[in-house]
């Protein structure tokens, strides 16, 4: 994995392609700030959602950055109320108009919390949008396995992204596994363990390689295979999160902070995977 840059990208089952490193704006109030920050810093891939309410920013950040908008990767989501064929199509409609843009690079359901007939009408709308051209690639979050295997039963188009909660406490394993037989690439959300990074194995890998305990957690995540969503509104911090490509954990580094992992009890977040 020495060979990661900034600029690295996964390919996604749809044939677009991904940067490996995101940003995210989960209760970012100042988002446009932060996002025009993350661009300079160099990042291209933002991750939002209808419900954090900053669509609207994370789009006048985009037409002010000055950044051609095909080197740019925007993702937004709908959760659970908004569940529904129709409710789905209206809601990409405003999406789009909120982000002021022709097309979202990533659409995903936000949670299974809706049930399975609404998760698939959902499903149904959004590959609706995705033929029309207004979303580009479709995927789920916070889905297990089962709840993926509903789409796969109903003959329906696979999800390119499962975005997750995901870092060294909490590893999920099993939807990890499943992601990868299926090919869908597996998103990273609350990477740096909302702040609680002061774990002895974290301080030590980062005096190791002269880093911070964040750089440390993202590179593990990038070294695992996982496309990280590091967030912050510290321009400071927004630009050490994205310092992650000049050293590499080596085998060591990586068994210690594997072996932190506590399954689902180690969750600092909603992590509604095993929602009926």
């Amino acid at each position: 994995m020495a060979n990661l840059t900034l600029h690295s990208v996964v390919k996604l089952s749809s044939g677009y392609t991904m940067p490996l490193l995101g940003f995210g704006v989960y209760q970012n109030y100042t988002a446009k700030d932060s996002c025009l920050e993350a661009f300079k810093a160099g990042y291209r891939h933002v991750d939002s959602a209808q419900v954090y309410r900053n669509e609207a920013d994370v789009g006048a950040a985009v037409r002010e950055s000055g950044l051609p908008r095909e080197e740019l990767f925007i993702t937004t989501k709908c959760v659970s109320k908004t569940h529904g064929y129709e409710s789905t199509l209206a809601g990409v409609d405003v999406s789009l108009e909120k982000l002021g843009l022709d097309y979202i690079d990533l659409f995903l359901i936000h949670d299974p919390l809706s049930g399975s007939e609404r998760r698939l009408a959902t499903w149904k709308a959004l590959l609706e949008c995705k033929k029309a051209g207004k979303i580009r690639s479709i995927g789920v979050s916070n889905y297990s396995g089962k709840h993926i295997e509903e789409i796969r039963n109903a003959g329906l188009e696979m999800p390119v992204v499962n975005q997750v909660e995901l870092h060294p406490f909490c590893q999920q394993k099993p939807i990890v596994e499943y992601c990868r037989e299926h090919n869908i690439v597996v998103q990273a959300y609350s990477p740096l363990v909302r702040g609680k990074m002061d774990n002895e194995v974290f301080t030590a890998i980062a005096g190791k390689h002269k880093r911070d305990p964040a750089q440390i957690l993202c590179r593990w995540s990038l070294q695992r295979g996982f496309v990280p969503l590091p967030k912050s509104a510290t321009p400071a911090r927004i630009q050490s999160n994205a310092q992650l490509y000049d050293f590499t954990l080596d085998e060591d580094d990586m068994a210690k902070i594997d072996a932190l992992d506590r399954g689902k009890e180690g969750a600092v977040t909603w992590n509604p995977v095993d929602a009926p």
